[in-house]
């Protein structure tokens, strides 16, 4: 998995993203606890949710 790391208000919360392009899924996960649970995102799910970051 690529860690993405999203800075706020002087904390650093990081994440861990494993685009598939052969399924159209993104499993994501936090990087902190890398056997705790992963929510599964369909792509155009991420893809706005990465659009609402910027």
């Amino acid at each position: 998995m690529a860690q993405v790391e999203l800075q706020r208000q002087h904390r650093r919360e990081c994440v861990e993203v494993a685009p598939s392009p052969t399924c159209g899924s993104v499993p994501v996960r936090d990087s902190k606890n890398p056997t705790g649970p992963a929510i599964i995102l369909g792509a155009p799910a991420w893809q706005a949710f990465v659009d609402g970051l910027r």
